[in-house]
């Protein structure tokens, strides 16, 4: 797992509130963005033991070493979303039973990455090895071979198939995942914080289609309806690809959100 930006000590949060994961911040990205969507991957990836009261501001910040405005302004966003409540004097809340529509949204964070995926309940369908696909074949030019998966992942709350992904990875690093961590977590989060392997980028590419016939069974959706079919490429700081992901979501459950920020 990483470890806080903060330079000092983080405030202690009491014991009753929710503890959310660690963050390392790029500073080229806006700051509240970067808090907003680690900590919707935390709340989203909450098991049902856990608190629902989140720290204070003040301690927020410290944990993520920003600035209390910078936390105000995170905890705004979900707010917004529909995640959390805010009462005056009581605390903030995490919200448990809201369902969403979650946007599918693309800011060039790893962390961004984890909280599109979070907050569902996974379901290995299959996974073995077998041939580079054609399609990826320049992914991964040194070998013949990859470890495949292929999951379908539903709403924690409902039950409701949201979307199915297929997975093609390194065998070395395949060797490592334990097939029931992918049950609860996303591929990325295995990746970075379980394996333990760097990642330096990750390209994403989103495309609207049709469901095709196995996506429709699976999804419950009407054969020829619109989805999302999202290509994700993860790769480590020297530009090696672990990773390729190709997942198909529901088009009536997910947006599609690009902010481009000015510098």
């Amino acid at each position: 797992m990483s470890t806080p930006s903060g330079s000092g000590p983080s405030p202690s949060a009491p014991s009753t509130s929710f503890a959310p994961d660690s963050l390392v911040l790029n500073r080229k990205l806006p700051l509240w963005y970067q808090v907003s969507q680690s900590l919707r991957a935390s709340i989203l990836g909450r098991t049902p033991h856990d608190p629902l009261r989140l720290p204070t501001e003040e301690q927020l910040a410290g944990h993520y070493g920003v600035s209390v405005l910078t936390m105000r302004q995170a905890l705004k966003e979900l707010e917004e979303e529909g995640l959390i409540t805010r009462h005056r004097r009581r605390g903030t809340f995490i919200e448990p039973h809201v369902v969403r529509t979650a946007p599918v949204r693309l800011l060039g964070s790893v962390d961004a990455i984890v909280a599109q995926q979070s907050g569902m309940r996974g379901e290995l369908l299959a996974h073995g090895s077998g041939p580079v696909p054609a399609g990826f074949a320049d992914c991964f030019p040194d070998l013949a071979e990859v470890a495949t998966y292929h999951r379908l992942r539903r709403e924690a709350e409902t039950g409701e198939p949201t979307n199915h992904a297929r997975n093609w990875v390194r065998p070395e690093l395949a060797a490592r995942i334990d097939p029931d961590d992918l049950a609860r977590l996303p591929m990325t989060k295995v990746l970075r914080d379980v394996v333990g392997v760097a990642i330096g980028r990750i390209t994403d590419t989103v495309e609207a289609r049709l469901a095709d016939p196995e996506t429709a069974r699976l999804l419950g959706v009407p054969l020829l309806s619109p989805i999302l079919h999202y290509t994700g490429v993860t790769r480590d700081p020297a530009g090696r690809v672990l990773d390729v992901a190709v997942i198909h979501y529901r088009g009536d459950r997910f947006s599609f959100s690009v902010t481009l920020d000015a510098t």
